[in-house]
């Protein structure tokens, strides 16, 4: 009698051999002591994010999240069972320090161009959520679709992913994505105002956005008054993108070089305190078109937050060559260059012995005299932010530095991280103007939400990971409930999602203000 298998092209064939593995494991995998399969969720990524998607996960038998789950059980969830979490990462102590505060979570070791091993792990949840680098979702999902899981990412939806959307929607799943902060929150809290002004017959006429992550302001204590959490080279080139939006019915184009320049002063009235300023943030018109007011609204921007001052800073640095990208001659040489020889390089200071010292004084000069600022309050700010990261000190660069970009990325790793006890903070505020049908009265609203990094048993989690974790975590558990019924890629610009997310997010403790003024 003929084998089955011999019909099975190579591919089909591993997958077969895979699925049978996957049966004999799941008959001992999370089985409850009545005998029945636990629901159970998978989360790709033991990063700081991970950390408060899986303790709201685990805690619905807690006191920790208790107004959380109350909620979610009154509204959401008419039967309940306990999540089991596995949390898997490429490094397994990375995952095991995730898991060691919850009883009902199992931290595993993945690689996830292991498809054996990605496809087990799949099998055994309902719901994954991936928290991977953006390069790695499209492996998961091929993975999730062949399975019939559905699938949570806090990243943007590239091409490649919406390309999806009709195999997902053929097997029955959802893929949820930009279910974060940005993007995340700011979809659902615009999208929320924008449905009950349409609602009401009125019309969009401007929509304004900002959002950062930026130190709380008594950890803002060096020169830069900013902090990196996390992926530095990437918020680093992030400077050197293009811009555009719309204001006032003409388009602006902002070039990468210009961005640093183009950046203004912000005051929010209701936040007097914050001594703020907004860069463009990529194409905001883009978001026209997603949120269906591309043809009503005449302002259409989109912007980043940091405190005032740092654009000038990072925009001089920037010409004076310190974010260069390309391979320095300088650095090339046989032997190990110093900081202070590579600044002075930089800055065109000749004459300087091997064993000078340059100070603050000594660079602000030069940066006036050079042209590269005009103004002598920042010219001295720059120096101060030079002289804290270290770049005028005679100590040797590293070898894998080959840039200016690679020298600066370096030092400011060592010199800008948080340090164990100090908080991050969140800022995202949307106001929009819209006025009656007839165009005889006018209103803005206003949505602002504000979160500080927490700290619970000598744990700190950052804002940032609080408010991109927390929504990945109301995701899944949406779709565990079927409460988000719509297949296929889906961005939380939809009712059915950003309803119950943001009554779930507020019930987390998220203080998300919403206003109108007349």
């Amino acid at each position: 009698m003929a084998n089955p298998e011999e019909n099975l092209n190579p591919v089909n064939y591993e997958m077969n051999r895979i699925f049978l593995k996957i049966g004999k494991i799941q008959e001992s995998s999370f089985k409850s002591k009545d005998g029945k399969r636990k629901t159970a969720v998978l989360l790709l990524g033991a990063g700081r994010v991970c950390y408060p998607a899986a303790d709201l996960l685990v805690s619905s038998g807690s006191d920790s999240c208790c107004r959380f789950w109350k909620t979610f059980l009154e509204h959401y969830a008419e039967d309940w069972d306990d999540i089991e979490v596995i949390v898997a990462s490429l490094y397994l102590k990375d995952a095991e320090e995730i898991t060691e505060d919850f009883a009902n979570a199992t931290a595993v070791q993945l690689d996830v161009t292991d498809s054996e091993k990605l496809f087990m792990y799949i099998s055994q949840v309902e719901v994954v959520i991936s928290l991977l680098p953006p390069s790695c979702h499209l492996t998961v999902a091929n993975a999730c679709i062949e399975l019939r899981k559905h699938l949570v990412t806090a990243s943007y939806i590239d091409d490649s992913m919406s390309s999806l959307d009709e195999k997902a929607r053929n097997a029955g799943i959802t893929i949820l994505g930009e279910m974060g902060l940005d993007p995340g929150i700011d979809h659902m809290l615009a999208m929320r105002m924008i449905n009950q002004s349409h609602l009401q017959k009125k019309r969009v006429k401007s929509f304004m956005s900002y959002c950062g992550g930026i130190p709380s302001p008594e950890s803002a204590n060096n020169p830069l008054a900013y902090k990196f959490s996390s992926n530095l080279a990437e918020a680093i080139r992030a400077g050197s993108n293009p811009a555009t939006y719309r204001y006032e019915g003409k388009t602006v184009k902002v070039e990468g070089k210009d961005l640093y320049d183009s950046a203004v002063r912000l005051r929010l009235p209701d936040l007097p305190a914050f001594a703020l300023e907004c860069i463009p943030n990529c194409n905001s018109l883009i978001y026209g078109d997603a949120y269906g007011i591309g043809h009503e609204a005449s302002t259409i921007f989109r912007g980043t937050l940091r405190y005032e001052g740092f654009s000038e800073v990072m925009g001089t640095l920037t010409r004076i060559g310190l974010l260069d990208t390309e391979v320095h001659s300088f650095l090339r040489s046989s032997r190990r260059q110093l900081f202070r020889d590579f600044l002075l390089e930089l800055l065109k200071i000749k004459g300087e012995s091997k064993g000078s010292t340059i100070g603050e004084k000594d660079i602000s000069d030069s940066i006036i005299s050079s042209g590269l600022c005009k103004e002598q309050e920042t010219a001295v700010r720059v120096a101060k932010t030079i002289v804290y990261l270290g770049l005028h000190e005679p100590t040797e660069i590293p070898s894998s530095c080959q840039s200016a970009f690679d020298v600066t990325c370096h030092r400011m790793e060592e010199r800008l991280s948080y340090l164990k006890n100090e908080q991050d903070m969140v800022l995202l505020h949307h106001e929009i103007q819209v006025e009656s049908a007839d165009g005889q009265h006018t209103e803005c609203r206003k949505a602002t939400l504000l979160e500080f990094g927490r700290t619970w048993n000598g744990k700190t989690t950052s804002a940032m990971a609080l408010t991109v974790g927390i929504p990945t975590a109301i995701g899944a558990l949406l779709l565990l409930t079927n409460k988000i019924k719509t297949r296929g890629v889906l961005r939380p610009i939809e009712p059915e999602v950003h309803n119950p997310a943001l009554d779930l997010l507020q019930a987390y403790g998220f203080k998300l203000i919403e206003t109108v003024e007349f």
